[in-house]
């Protein structure tokens, strides 16, 4: 009885926070957090680069010429480092409202 209890009230907990593909996100650590946001920025940048060059090609295509590393400075770059900062921030602000909430 006592075993059920338990996992009542740590399933409580668990549905107050937010999920993410049934990841709990307000569950992260420091280092987990900065993993996070890291790799969400890395995914864009390479999903930037594939869109970016998959776009230039098709207006290369289209009789223009456009050379292939204009993918890589004025796209992928900046829209990785915007993404990198916006999840810096969204994991941050979880793992610090972690901390304060003790």
């Amino acid at each position: 009885m006592h075993t059920q209890q338990q996992n009542l009230h740590q399933g409580a907990h668990a549905g107050t926070e937010g999920k993410f593909f049934g990841v709990p996100l307000g569950d992260f650590g420091l280092f987990t957090s900065l993993l996070m946001a890291f790799a969400v920025g890395f995914l864009s940048f390479f999903l930037f680069t594939f869109l970016a060059i998959v776009g230039i090609m098709i207006y290369n295509g289209m009789g223009h010429q456009v050379d292939l590393a204009v993918s890589y400075k004025y796209i992928s770059f900046p829209a990785g480092c915007v993404v990198l900062a916006i999840s810096l921030i969204f994991f941050g602000t979880l793992w610090v409202r972690r901390k304060l909430r003790g």
